[in-house]
């Protein structure tokens, strides 16, 4: 991947068989990238870059702005959220297979003694991609009716840039586990952004008229995923 420098600002440049430039700024850092076409030159693309640079540096301002999530310890009155709600944390030691649970407003983690943090996180962690595997179903299948389409594989990973990808040929779309800490209108917004990959590849008029139709809300709720605080940019996915 080539690079460029506009001041203090570095952009990764990806040249592809496409027909036009696309340009994004990632949270939570604000890493900048442009995708080009193959037979646009690199001094063609630092010009589009500059043209968009008080946009770039808009962008990363919001993102080092916006709240972070402190590091979690997983230990008791630690705060977490399952589908947007807050739950404190209680911590639970037994010689027994570990599982977590809801209890009204706490959430129950029951571990074997001397579990440290690494597999605490990994034991809640499954459990969230278990909880997300019983809810998204139920959204893929009911837009599939509506778009008439088939999406013919879901996977749920953890990602650092994006809330979900889509393969278009296979059908398959992969969402970030991180969706599971999010209310359910964010999750199936996310699901159904994807899910309209499969009608049409870009983020064109086309794109948009297909999310306006299928759901009204859908910037309510982008506007929504961009104010909930950020993951410790220190966390890797």
């Amino acid at each position: 991947m080539k690079q460029i420098t506009l001041g203090d600002i570095s952009v990764d440049v990806a040249q592809k068989d496409i027909k036009n430039v696309h340009l994004s700024v990632y949270p939570p850092s604000g890493r900048v990238r442009i995708s080009a076409p193959l037979r646009m030159n690199l001094d063609t693309i630092r010009v589009f870059a500059i043209s968009k640079l008080s946009w770039i540096k808009k962008q990363q301002k919001k993102f080092h702005n916006q709240v972070r999530e402190t590091p979690r310890e997983y230990i008791t009155r630690e705060s977490h959220y399952y589908l947007g709600k807050r739950y404190l944390l209680r911590v639970i030691e037994h010689d027994a297979p570990p599982k977590v649970t809801i209890k009204h407003d706490t959430m129950e983690m029951c571990v074997r003694p001397k579990t440290g943090l690494q597999k605490r996180q990994g034991i809640l962690d499954e459990w969230y991609r278990h909880n997300l595997k019983e809810i998204i179903p139920g959204i893929i299948s009911r837009y599939e009716k509506t778009m008439k389409i088939t999406v013919n594989e879901f996977g749920i990973k953890k990602m650092r840039t994006r809330w979900g990808t889509c393969s278009r040929i296979p059908k398959r779309i992969w969402l970030n586990l991180e969706l599971a800490k999010k209310p359910k209108e964010y999750i199936e917004y996310i699901v159904v952004h994807e899910m309209i990959h499969l009608l049409e590849r870009r983020h064109n008029e086309r794109f948009v008229a297909f999310m306006d139709q299928f759901l009204a809300k859908w910037r309510f709720y982008k506007e929504g995923l961009n104010r909930i605080p950020l993951r410790h940019e220190n966390w890797s996915y």
